[in-house]
């Protein structure tokens, strides 16, 4: 397999592949915006960071980390200094992950069962990162020959055994990542928490400022130095990534409109095509097919 160096490369050539990439991504390769996309994502920390912002919490980073984002959920990366970080990034198309799944092992466990206190991140130890990379060069090292294809995919399933595995064994410990004392202001948390909660009001800076009895310069100020992205942006993606899993689940586009906070059908359209590529009707044709 090709080890790309490009994120968003990697991306394309899963989703016109429709099975999986892996991208080895340094320095050269800058940090996406706060974005969604409709592939599966593990991302492994080989560098660390600041802070992972994965749907609804922020997540600090450490060497060894994994995380876990699916289709729908909008994830935006804080480097530490001015240089991104080095990590390895597996994009995933959903639908091969049912199609490698059997009846007594479903591998997509990991991406479409998340429980209300589900940790998008794994802490390994250092066995555990090094199970993971050999998996990953297994993967990359198999070449172009008469059976690689096939050592490939065994390689990978045995890596998705041993994440879902982990994520098993491992997440009754793992910590309530909402739960955490913070490292940045208090306030980022708690506005995280309220956009989250009060998606279909009007998030108006003006309003969320004056919900928690601050300034506007100084909630955007705070809110940007913590996840590296704009409160606007922040609100959204979200709201985006709502949109795409309630049309894919079959609701109306007017109701996602509606539920997802757009004041209005036109903002919504143009937000969606912008982030998702297609419209939101067509969105809904291609995902409930």
């Amino acid at each position: 397999m090709k080890e790309h160096h490009s994120c968003s490369e990697a991306i394309h050539r899963c989703i016109e592949e429709k099975t999986f990439t892996i991208a080895h991504l340094y320095r050269e390769d800058k940090l996406m915006d706060m974005h969604i996309h409709d592939c599966y994502e593990l991302y492994y920390s080989v560098s660390g960071g600041k802070q992972f912002l994965i749907g609804g919490r922020l997540y600090d980073m450490a060497p060894g980390d994994i995380f876990v984002i699916n289709q729908y959920e909008s994830h935006y990366l804080t480097p530490v200094g001015k240089e991104p970080p080095e990590r390895i990034v597996l994009s995933i198309y959903p639908e091969y992950m049912k199609q490698i799944s059997s009846e007594k092992t479903n591998l997509d466990e990991l991406f479409s069962q998340h429980p209300q206190d589900f940790s998008h991140r794994l802490s390994l130890t250092l066995e555990q990162q090094n199970r993971v990379l050999y998996f990953i060069n297994k993967i990359l090292s198999a070449g172009n020959g008469f059976g690689s294809d096939r050592i490939e995919e065994s390689a990978f399933v045995e890596l998705m055994v041993l994440l879902n595995r982990l994520y098993r064994t491992c997440g009754e410990t793992l910590e309530h990542e909402g739960e955490e004392q913070p490292h940045y202001n208090p306030y980022v948390s708690k506005t995280i928490a309220y956009i989250n909660e009060h998606i279909q009001d009007d998030l108006s800076i003006e309003n969320l400022a004056a919900y928690f009895h601050l300034s506007e310069s100084y909630i955007c100020r705070i809110f940007r130095a913590a996840t590296g992205t704009t409160i606007n942006k922040y609100v959204t993606a979200r709201r985006i990534s709502m949109a795409k899993a309630l049309l894919a689940s079959g609701t109306s586009v007017g109701q996602v409109c509606e539920e997802c906070g757009f004041r209005d059908y036109s903002n919504f359209l143009k937000a969606f095509t912008k982030t998702v590529g297609l419209s939101p009707k067509k969105y809904a044709t291609l995902s409930t097919r």
